[in-house]
């Protein structure tokens, strides 16, 4: 049987099961397989930093969780593995399996930016639609090699952009009550 020009493989769940434990991070979107290797020191470094300063401003006010590279099953064929990601604690209580897993968008996404063109198309078109229609309220884009943030911010039912900031930028959110960091603290 040969398949016509339209259908496509589509990966599920259970087909990234069977994938080896290799370092490399594998995710789906609309069941398209992504591989991705083993990120950068500078990729790496600064998922950390935004995951500090996120932990720091939630265990002051007591508001909410930070984590790095959780992953999210949205459907069986949606399954992705963002940077960083905080979510409040109305919302964390709602959101996991108990496997541990996120099942939904949390309140803010995290992903750093890595080298390609594919790696790109992910993010800033597929990743920024899939949590625009998970509910996610604010997703941040962070490319570490120029120093920039894009924020992308709940605009009735879907993600817009709403500033790019700079290394000498002060980022805030509502979403984040107090929460102030100059973007340069991220790298």
């Amino acid at each position: 049987m040969t398949q016509s020009a339209t259908e496509r493989l589509r990966w599920t769940t259970a087909d990234l099961e069977l994938l080896p434990d290799d370092g490399n991070r594998y995710e789906t979107i609309d069941g398209e397989l992504f591989v991705t290797r083993a990120p950068h020191w500078g990729h790496q470094e600064t998922c950390g930093n935004i995951y500090t300063e996120l932990r720091n401003w939630s265990r002051r006010t007591g508001l909410g969780r930070a984590a790095i590279a959780p992953g999210i099953i949205f459907v069986d064929t949606d399954n992705v593995i963002p940077d960083v990601v905080w979510a409040s604690n109305e919302r964390l209580a709602t959101l996991l399996d108990e496997a541990g897993h996120l099942m939904d968008a949390p309140d803010l996404v995290v992903e750093v930016l890595s080298p390609g063109a594919d790696n790109e198309r992910r993010d800033r078109d597929l990743k920024l639609r899939l949590y625009s229609v998970r509910g996610a309220k604010e997703y941040w884009i962070v490319d570490w090699r120029l120093q920039q943030v894009e924020v992308y911010r709940r605009q009735e039912i879907s993600l817009g952009l709403v500033a790019v900031l700079y290394a000498n930028d002060e980022l805030t959110s509502d979403l984040l009550p107090g929460f102030r960091c100059f973007v340069k603290d991220f790298f």
